[in-house]
């Protein structure tokens, strides 16, 4: 790229990354308010984070036309052209991330004024855990740092043990107290709708690791 040509690309490319951040700040925000609407059974607030999804897809959507027209416009190569299709990509889970939290929020609105089945103890944890491994993979694709990306996958297990721990105190739960089932259910879909948006962290830290690396696999822990 000829000077010129490349300050624009870093001009364009710099508010993909600031578009990115916001959109993770987003996200971050609906993980906790559709866990803080569960733990209050605030239905109120368990709206707003489905409503305020939609900002999250209008802001994908923008991510992904400005990716598209830097590509066709800018032709970067490359390393950089690594980074425009990651970036496109992770806004792609990103937003995955946010419908996960819309479950949780459309869970808490159906189950009205039906009491919690048991304290959120696991709970809380998974959603702390979640949003910890989106910054920190944001942040590793910001800094392009794969080694910090790489620390971050296995702390999917951690999620995954937490899943597991839910899910068979519910159905020890619903085993011996048929009657608990339909709230047992919303609880096991709400730690359900966690472990996946742990899955897409993973995700994300994988395209960190291809942008930075140009290796592309999936990741095994």
């Amino acid at each position: 790229m000829s000077k010129g040509i490349r300050a624009r690309y870093d001009q364009n490319y710099a508010a993909i990354e600031d578009d990115i951040l916001k959109m993770g700040s987003l996200v971050q925000d609906a993980i906790r308010n559709s866990l803080e609407s569960l733990k209050q059974r605030d239905t109120n607030l368990a709206q707003e984070v489905i409503d305020r999804d939609l900002w999250i897809n209008d802001l994908r959507f923008k991510i992904e036309e400005a990716c598209l027209t830097l590509i066709a416009t800018q032709q970067p190569t490359a390393g950089d052209l690594r980074a425009v299709v990651a970036a496109m990509n992770i806004v792609v889970d990103m937003e995955r991330m946010a419908d996960h939290a819309s479950g949780i929020a459309k869970t808490v609105i159906r189950m009205g004024d039906e009491p919690l089945l048991k304290p959120l103890i696991d709970l809380p944890k998974m959603a702390n855990l979640a949003r910890e491994m989106l910054s920190d993979s944001l942040d590793a694709f910001i800094k392009r740092d794969a080694s910090a990306a790489k620390a971050i996958a296995p702390r999917d297990e951690e999620m995954d043990l937490l899943y597991k721990a839910i899910f068979d105190e519910l159905v020890e739960i619903m085993a011996h107290k048929p009657g608990s089932v339909e709230r047992a259910t919303y609880l096991l879909w709400c730690a359900h709708n966690l472990e996946r948006i742990g899955d897409r962290a993973v995700n994300i830290v994988e395209r960190v690791i291809f942008m930075t690396t140009g290796d592309m696999r999936e990741l095994t822990f």
